[in-house]
């Protein structure tokens, strides 16, 4: 047979093919496995001190406790999934919690058994772990303020962040928000920086907090990226800190920073950017969207500035387009309605004691519907910006993934026996890339909180398995 092709040819083919692929996975990583935190509290950095969340905590598990003490109330506080059809009498709900609590809850009574579910999430992660990430904010939360009073927050922060490491006090994830690197701020932004990052190393021996990060805010053009990449290597020579250790965050906060002049998409050539320094470890590890900067340069006017904007789906639309398969963590905004109480103090009317409770659950009504709404678009983190915006986080969280948890089991359960094989569960046909759908669905509801162990292990997986998120790994260890 007379051979079309050469193997000279073919060499070089692949040779062309395989520097190609390699580029591309440089820059695909895939979906990562670490954790990524379901949102990031920011709070001012004057305010900052070291037992800063656990007060936070505090505040976030007293306002579940005075605004919806049971299951009933919290879920028609949020109209929860079937909460129109839970009683609304006190003696009713009383009989329920007691019921539950007896003989505990079961599907057969879906709406009873979400909301107790949900609430008892809450409750749980409020407990165990009320703040996941806190960004001590050099920015918007603090403001414009003479250069020695800055500075003097800049020593103070990084003392209270190592008194936190000492004391333990410190949630999971923490880092800094400093000033933008426009023409404006960025000597202000490098100072604040260095003279944190230096008293910090200083009062620690050298250590950086677990999961460090330095969020640059309304980033516009690469070099800006770029820029403080050049300082991170500077600090990292100058200390005892390995090439890496320094990571940052970007924030997509105006049309620039999506489209640039040239109708390209800038955000991914804005995080490429992070990349282009002498460190092997990824610089950037996430992009958080700034929902009101961002409605803002749209020219859009205050009443229309909300979370569910249809601008702001375009924009988060580009940024799940443009940062899919990079390993970046997306996150949205915040609400910016607080759940605040119209009336203060210790001797309320009966008329002020419902509208402060009309008000709390308008809020919470409102954040609720805007978290569903960044979660079904696959942003898994946002901005809370109050104590009592917090257990609505969970909440949300854990609704969007117990309301499909059981449909969830059943098909990843049949698909897992099968191994190989492609079952039908239902109407729903499945396949391996939607048992691969599958096993990330029970990785995102595991590692938020809003589901358990035991959950995880009723669909025939475990933990492990779960967390090591190869579906392939799974099918070929069961053949």
């Amino acid at each position: 047979m007379k051979h079309l092709i050469q193997t000279e040819h073919t060499s070089q083919i692949l040779s062309k093919l395989s520097k190609a692929n390699h580029a591309f996975e440089k820059q695909y990583l895939g979906k990562s496995l670490m954790r990524q935190p379901v949102h990031t509290v920011y709070g001012g950095a004057h305010l900052f001190k070291a037992d800063t969340a656990k007060k936070i905590g505090t505040l976030a598990i007293n306002s579940l406790r005075d605004f919806a003490p049971n299951f009933v109330m919290f879920a028609r506080a949020l109209a929860l999934e079937g909460a129109d059809t839970l009683p609304k009498n006190i003696r009713d709900i009383d009989s329920l919690i007691n019921e539950s609590q007896k003989n505990g809850v079961t599907t057969a009574s879906f709406a009873t058994w979400l909301s107790w579910r949900v609430y008892d999430q809450v409750k749980k992660k409020l407990e165990r772990e009320a703040i996941e990430d806190f960004r001590i904010d050099y920015e918007d939360g603090f403001g414009i303020r003479p250069d020695d009073e800055e500075d003097a927050i800049a020593f103070q922060g990084a003392r209270e962040v190592a008194l936190g490491m000492k004391q333990g006090t410190l949630p999971p994830f923490i880092g800094i928000r400093i000033k933008p690197f426009n023409q404006e701020f960025v000597k202000r932004g490098m100072r604040t920086l260095e003279l944190f990052i230096s008293t910090l190393l200083e009062e620690t021996g050298d250590k950086l907090p677990e999961n460090f990060v330095v969020t640059l805010p309304k980033v516009e053009i690469p070099e800006q990226v770029t820029a403080l990449v050049e300082i991170f290597e500077l600090i990292e020579l100058n200390s005892s800190l390995k090439s890496g250790d320094l990571k940052m965050e970007i924030m997509i906060e105006t049309t620039q920073s999506v489209f640039n002049s040239n109708g390209e998409v800038t955000a991914r050539k804005i995080a490429n950017a992070a990349d282009q320094g002498n460190s092997k470890s990824k610089r950037c590890i996430g992009a958080h969207f700034g929902t009101y900067d961002y409605t803002a340069s749209c020219d859009l006017i205050a009443a229309y500035q909300t979370m569910d904007s249809k601008v702001c789906d375009f924009a988060r639309h580009v940024m799940k387009v443009a940062f899919g398969g990079s390993g970046i963590f997306l996150s949205d905004g915040a609400t910016n309605i607080m759940p605040v109480s119209p009336h203060r103090g210790e001797k309320l009317s009966n008329l002020q004691i419902r509208e402060n409770l009309e008000s709390i659950n308008n809020a919470w009504k409102l954040s609720y519907k805007h978290i569903r709404h960044s979660l079904a678009q696959g942003f898994y983190q946002g901005w809370d910006l109050h104590p009592a915006q917090i257990p609505i986080r969970y909440a949300a969280n854990a609704a969007f993934f117990l309301e499909q948890v059981q449909e969830s089991t059943t098909r990843l359960r049949n698909f897992v026996e099968q191994a190989s094989k492609a079952t039908l569960s239902g109407d729903v046909f499945d396949d391996a890339a939607t048992g691969q759908g599958l096993l990330n669905f029970f990785f995102r509801a595991l590692n938020s909180g809003a589901i358990d162990p035991e959950d995880v292990e009723n669909a025939g997986v475990t933990v492990q398995e779960v967390q090591a998120g190869s579906f392939r790994q799974i099918v070929e260890a069961r053949r």
